[in-house]
């Protein structure tokens, strides 16, 4: 079954006026029997049976997977309707969602009454990107193309465009969901990401999701949860801590007036909050840069054009058919990858590098360890620098650097194998979203998302409006067309 956008808009129409008079929309409060009918999204590093799944790459054009991603599987069987696999960077390796193969992807907030009005550019000509790596996915759900959507975090991949997208962005604890037909990138930081209109339904998703799976050793058990988040909690007996190191250079003023807004609200409420310290947190970024890189060697050693996948007529000898394959597809940010982490992993580089920044992960994890241990029950942090940037700024700069700006508040949390979420809570003075994270202990995702669901419903964020009443052509044409959105 495919939808058309309008038909999508149709649909989204009708269940709002359902759930009218509620600033939470909870997009799965009509149905009462499974998820039939539930259209979702699936970012396209998920592999899906007889769907091409090329993950935004060159390398992989025409691969056709003869299985469903476990996750995908579960969704399928609840009776969900795909809409459409969704736009990423080159493997996953960036964080704006600009560089691969099927072009940038486009924030739909560019297409907002409020944002248009700050800006002066045409958002055909410039716009606001997404964030990523799980673009495509944020901006299906930020859109209304899609009630849920599956991405991928490794370094933040679902968060930061979830928090540039307005959307909730949930990162379950490392192993609770499994990475069976998710195409790698640094498996010991992989986690499938739930991005939903509401943490309501984030949380209805991560049951469904949620367990062990004989395919990816990986996996935990699933610890037993109520069948839904509470309706009435107490927040008076949560902790929330915030980390000093967190201040970091580059934090825009609507990003720390919002961080410091919502721990007042938290504060007035009758919460416990305090200033915590995640000391080795600030070497996160040099960290991933180097376990990323090694394990990107790693995994994309298999791409050498033997297989499957792209190769290259180039025949003069084997080595010289392996160097030009991956050379004419793998971009520059997927070959410096590679490059950097067989230097790291060379003999005499081994202990510098990689040793050291397996050492420096496990002070990581010990800093939320230490933290937890003082009875903290969630961290409260921005997800982001500043709101979205717009594109003609964001491709000023190469993606190393960028990755390590947008990502600052994120990495932490996959080195330490922890839950997080982002929850949107206000538009910026440019009419972007600015969303913020709460960090939860290993393998409490659902104390987590109850804390988050009772932000949501403080902060009330507003719903998305489009310019003008004559612009549901545009939004078929724009969002359509700029999320490039594959259907399925």
């Amino acid at each position: 079954m495919h939808l058309s956008p309008l038909q999508r808009r149709q649909l989204w129409s009708k269940h709002r006026e359902q759930t009218a008079g509620s600033a939470q929309v909870n997009l799965f409060l009509p149905y009462k029997k499974g998820k039939k009918g539930i259209p979702f999204s699936v970012k396209d590093n998920f592999c899906m049976e007889n769907i091409e799944t090329p993950c935004a790459s060159g390398m992989l054009k025409g691969y056709v997977p003869p299985f469903n991603a476990t996750v995908v599987q579960k969704l399928l069987d609840q009776g969900a309707v795909l809409v459409g696999k969704t736009n990423l960077v080159e493997f996953a390796m960036g964080a704006g969602s600009t560089d691969g193969v099927f072009g940038p992807v486009r924030n739909p907030w560019s297409y907002t009454s409020l944002y248009r009005e700050q800006s002066t550019e045409d958002p055909d000509s410039d716009w606001a990107i997404t964030g990523g790596s799980s673009g495509g996915s944020a901006a299906a759900v930020a859109s209304l193309s899609s009630f849920l959507a599956l991405g991928s975090d490794t370094g933040g991949s679902t968060r930061n465009p979830g928090s540039l997208c307005g959307v909730v962005a949930l990162k379950p604890t490392y192993g609770l969901l499994s990475r069976h037909g998710l195409i790698p990138l640094v498996n010991s930081m992989d986690v499938p990401g739930i991005m939903t209109r509401s943490v309501h339904d984030a949380a209805t998703v991560l049951r469904i999701l949620q367990g062990r799976d004989e395919r990816d050793s990986t996996t935990v058990q699933a610890p037993s949860t109520p069948p839904r988040l509470p309706e009435h909690f107490d927040i008076r007996d949560i902790c929330v801590g915030i980390p000093k190191e967190y201040h970091a250079p580059g934090l825009s003023k609507d990003t720390l007036a919002q961080w410091s807004r919502v721990a007042d609200m938290f504060e007035q409420a009758g919460a416990r909050v305090q200033e915590v310290s995640l000391p080795h947190t600030q070497h996160s970024i040099v960290c991933y840069h180097v376990l990323c890189c090694c394990e990107v060697a790693s995994n994309m050693a298999r791409f050498d054009g033997l297989e499957y996948g792209h190769c290259s007529k180039v025949d003069s000898s084997t080595d010289a058919m392996y160097a030009t394959t991956r050379h004419e597809v793998f971009n520059s940010v997927v070959r410096r990858r590679i490059l950097s982490g067989n230097y790291f992993l060379l003999k005499s580089n081994y202990e510098r590098y990689f040793v050291k920044a397996q050492q420096m992960r496990r002070l990581i994890a010990e800093d939320f360890k230490n933290v937890f241990r003082t009875g903290i029950d969630v961290l409260l942090t921005p997800t982001t620098l500043s709101d979205a940037a717009r594109y003609s700024d964001f491709i000023q700069e190469d993606n190393r650097t960028r990755s390590a700006q947008e990502d600052v508040f994120t990495q932490p949390v996959n080195m330490a194998g922890l839950p997080a979420v982002t929850v949107p809570t206000a538009l910026s003075h440019r009419g972007l979203p600015i969303g913020l994270q709460l960090i939860g202990q290993t393998l409490q995702d659902w104390k987590l998302l109850t804390v988050a669901q009772w932000m949501e419903q403080k902060v009330n964020f507003p719903m998305i409006h489009l310019h003008g009443e004559s612009n549901e052509r545009e939004l078929n044409r724009s969002v359509r067309e700029r999320t490039h959105t594959i259907g399925s």
